[in-house]
């Protein structure tokens, strides 16, 4: 049975550009949703409260850095990141090295 590893993290939006997020999203280019799907990220979601987005992925892999590794490498991602980052902006609690802030699971249930 492979192990999954679930993972949520925050960030904030532009208020600006909140209609543009939500567009680009809804068109979400199939090139870097299949690249997700390579990296064995599934059950990926994002959701908006107000300017607060959350992200919930699960990952089945066996090497999630070498999988995040190999998705930064890919040059259609990189342009989509380019394309949504400057609509972000990061959390305060930010750690070093983040954007997405993960966050930490304090229940689940199956």
């Amino acid at each position: 049975m492979t192990s999954v590893k679930r993972v949520a993290s925050v960030i904030r939006l532009d208020p600006e550009g909140v209609e543009e997020y939500e567009r680009l999203h809804a068109n979400a280019w199939p090139e870097v949703l299949k690249k997700i799907t390579e990296c064995n990220i599934r059950n990926y979601s994002i959701y908006r409260y107000g300017l607060l987005l959350f992200s919930y992925f699960e990952y089945v892999g066996d090497d999630m850095d070498a999988d995040m590794a190999l998705m930064g490498e890919d040059q259609t991602t990189q342009d989509w990141w380019a394309v949504c980052k400057p609509l972000q902006r990061t959390v305060e609690e930010i750690s070093e090295g983040e954007w997405w802030h993960e966050i930490p699971e304090i229940f689940h249930h199956d």
